[in-house]
């Protein structure tokens, strides 16, 4: 999912690269902890609290990919498997187009592919209102 957010791309990802801030625009991150010695780039782990409704997870992640105003990706290492990315775009105007891809797997006790399916609209409307909160962060600190 993408969102177009009034700031451009050097602003939008200084409000990125601060994993620890991630918290402050993901209302499904609870806390995050790094557990390498490294805070930014490649290889950075952590482990970030997550709570969607009942279930809280502890969701262990890697920085995999590290593009300064261009991209991060992460691998997920915890109970849900997978791979994310965030791309930032240039846009006219000093703007930036944020794309979220996420692509993961959940264990045989979540439910496999079938809980996959039933949490997929479930996540997007949290991811969707994760984007709406970057892009107000962003913006308002822009200005």
């Amino acid at each position: 999912m993408s969102t177009t957010i009034d700031a451009d791309a050097a602003h939008v990802w200084a409000q990125l690269e601060v994993i620890e801030r991630h918290v402050d625009w993901m209302a499904d991150a609870e806390s995050i902890e790094f557990v390498s010695r490294r805070t930014s780039g490649v290889d950075t782990s952590f482990v970030c609290v997550t709570r969607v409704g009942p279930l809280r997870l502890h969701d262990t992640m890697t920085v995999t990919e590290w593009s300064p105003r261009k991209a991060m990706g992460i691998r997920h290492q915890g109970v849900v498997r997978g791979e994310g990315r965030f791309t930032l775009r240039r846009r006219r105007g000093g703007r930036t187009r944020f794309t979220w891809t996420e692509r993961l797997r959940f264990p045989w006790w979540m439910g496999g592919a079938i809980g996959a399916t039933v949490a997929k609209p479930v996540l997007r409307w949290i991811w969707k209102r994760n984007l709406v909160r970057l892009r107000g962060l962003c913006e308002s600190s822009a200005s």
